[in-house]
């Protein structure tokens, strides 16, 4: 993402957003809400000027427009950033118009940016700079890529060879080939995780038939496959190591130790009322708040509270496990100074 503020006073102001990849629409599905104004370039019908004799043509030309936003939706299989909302600016003022966002779509917001909208468009900006991380999950006779996007792991591709008992050298050879087919467009971080011998064998394939990916690649040693590996992965820190500051890492060590304090009756409030009792008590030290919650108004009155009491605050992805088990709890919940009663 690449971000430019162009007027900013008590937190209210425009900043114009050039979205680059998926990860980044999808941060702008949570920068933008119902109330903010987008100006964008888009397409609107507009009738063209024609003589008696032909019926009245309409085309579509490029227009600047203010859209005061009504809908985000995020379209993740489409690549896609849906706003809707009524026109304030430009032509067909008061009619309802749709901006379709894609990477490389330019678009300014006008609102009041919160720290925590602040907070997501630096990690937005920051991530930028680096290449999608990719972990590699292999044992014998099958292996699985994911992509790590922002919002979660994203499934690429799983592939077999053979059984996955007693395989024989020759069957894992194809498998490992089958795996670098499917790697050789990875341009940004590996990880090759897995349990046993057999990643290091691969990871030595790697080295010898991609020098140049070996060289960010990582070989991570974890219990689980597939998924559950990738989960070990971010769990372990494994990938502050490659991007010294990975938002996902510290999901899954925020929500692990939520849950171990609330089944050692800890110090931790959970749900929306125990939030709100513990920020008025002054006991919330780290805020944690689903995604989905902060579409809802009282919710972000909350968090605005947790701040003015010194509370770090953490947006969780529900698009990621650490956040579905937050959201299990009622989308919020807080690590605490002290234990209240």
């Amino acid at each position: 993402m690449k971000a430019e503020v162009l007027e900013l006073k008590r937190q209210f102001g425009e900043i114009r957003l050039f979205p680059e990849t998926l990860d980044d629409l999808w941060h702008l599905s949570h920068l933008i809400g119902p109330g903010d104004l987008v100006f964008a370039t888009t397409f609107r019908s507009v009738e063209a000027a024609t003589d008696k004799l032909r019926p009245e043509k309409v085309e579509k030309r490029p227009v600047r427009l203010g859209i005061r936003v009504e809908k985000v939706e995020f379209h993740q299989h489409t690549n896609r950033l849906r706003i809707a909302g009524v026109i304030e600016s430009g032509v067909d003022v008061s009619s309802h118009h749709t901006l379709n966002v894609e990477p490389g779509y330019e678009i300014s917001v006008i609102k009041r940016w919160r720290s925590f909208d602040c907070e997501r468009l630096r990690r937005a900006v920051d991530a930028s700079a680096y290449g999608v991380v990719h972990v590699a999950s292999i044992e014998e006779g099958e292996g699985q890529v994911y992509r790590l996007r922002q919002f979660g792991p994203e499934w690429v591709a799983t592939i077999t060879a053979g059984s996955s008992k007693g395989a024989d050298t020759g069957t894992r050879s194809v498998l490992f080939e089958k795996m670098l087919e499917v790697l050789g467009m990875v341009t940004g971080p590996l990880v090759v995780a897995g349990p046993g011998f057999v990643k290091e064998e691969f990871a030595d394939y790697v080295r010898r038939h991609a020098p140049d990916l070996a060289e960010r690649m990582l070989v991570v040693d974890t219990r689980r496959i597939g998924r559950g590996a990738v989960q070990e992965v971010i769990g372990q820190g494994i990938l502050d190591r490659l991007l010294g500051d990975l938002h996902l890492a510290r999901e899954v060590r925020l929500m692990d130790e939520v849950l171990l304090r609330i089944a050692t009756d800890g110090a931790v409030a959970y749900g929306l009322s125990d939030l709100r009792r513990a920020i008025n008590y002054g006991a919330a030290e780290t805020v944690l708040i689903s995604d989905v919650l902060l579409r809802d108004a009282g919710a972000v009155g909350l968090v605005e509270q947790a701040e003015h009491v010194g509370a770090s605050v953490v947006v969780m992805s529900t698009e990621f496990e650490p956040g579905e088990r937050l959201e299990a709890l009622g989308g919020a919940a807080a690590l605490l100074r002290y234990k209240i009663e």
